[in-house]
Formats: structure tokens, C-alpha cells, sequence
């Protein structure tokens, strides 16, 4: 067993362990995995931490587009119900507009109508006044006729006008 190569192996291998346990070798690897261990935590600490921060920003980034959303639908909605606010208010100052230039025109051709019966009535009451005054000249002579004559033509104006 002695001579045995395996006896040899395990024998180095204590030996060589030995060593190993006088130099401190073992509490240096210990340390150094311990080291590492808690560098690849604090890593992971490190990348839990930035995960719930991007998780914090996307939300803030959702609820800011939400409400960048909301805010231009009331916009559009406000332009909107603005808009046909306007367009109503427009379109009844056009009738409006419309319905007093309509007046206007209409007491305009009343008035040019009540002026031409005016007029006309005037002319006719002039003409049956030159035509009485013409047939009472010639029929009656005198101061009769000359009295009849102005009290027709007075007479003929009040009723015609």
C-alpha cells in the first residue's frame, strides 16, 4: 500500500491541504467568494433599485399621457361646442341682419308706394281741377261762375286729397 500511487496522491493532496490551511488560503477564498458574493448582491440591489425606478417613470409617463390625452379631448370638445357657439351666433346675426334690411326694404317700397298714390293722386286731383275750372269757364259767365269755380276747385282739392 505503500508504494501504491493513489496512497502518494491522497498523501500530497493532505500535505498540499495543510499548507493551504497554515497560509490562510482557505480564509482568503472564503473572503474573496464572500467578497463576490456580496458585489453580485449589491448588483442585484442595484438592478431591483433601477427596475422600480423605471417602473415609477413609466407609470408617471402613462398617467402624464393620460392626462395629455384628457386635456386635448377637452380642448378639441371646447373648440368644438366654441365653434358651434359661434357659427349659431353668426348665423343669427345674419338673420337678424337679414330680417332688418328685409324691414328696411319693405318700409322703403311702402313709403315709395304711399308717395307714388300721393302722387298720383295729386295729379289727378290737379287734372279734374284744370278740367272743372276749363268746363265751368266756358259754360257760366260772370261773378257766379267766378264764385262757383272757387268753391268747386275747393271743394274737388278737400275730397281728392
Amino acid at each position: 500500500m505503500f508504494f501504491e500511487p493513489e496512497t502518494w496522491v491522497a498523501v500530497a493532496f493532505l500535505i498540499l491541504m495543510v499548507v493551504f490551511a497554515y497560509l490562510g488560503v482557505f480564509k482568503k477564498a472564503v473572503a474573496a467568494l464572500d467578497h463576490r458574493a456580496d458585489r453580485i448582491k449589491a448588483e442585484l440591489d442595484d438592478a431591483t433599485r433601477l427596475r422600480q425606478e423605471a417602473a415609477k417613470v413609466l407609470a408617471d409617463y402613462k398617467a402624464r399621457s393620460a392626462s395629455a390625452e384628457r386635456e386635448a379631448a377637452d380642448i378639441i370638445a371646447n373648440a368644438r361646442s366654441e365653434a358651434e357657439r359661434i357659427a349659431t351666433e353668426a348665423k343669427a346675426k345674419m338673420e337678424d341682419f337679414v330680417a332688418r334690411r328685409t324691414k328696411t326694404a319693405e318700409s322703403k317700397i311702402a313709403l315709395a308706394e304711399a308717395q307714388a298714390l300721393a302722387d298720383v293722386r295729386a295729379a289727378a286731383a290737379e287734372a279734374a281741377v284744370q278740367a272743372a275750372s276749363t268746363i265751368l269757364s266756358q259754360s257760366v259767365k260772370g261773378q257766379v261762375a267766378d264764385d262757383l269755380l272757387a268753391k268747386g276747385i275747393t271743394e274737388v282739392r278737400q275730397k281728392l286729397n
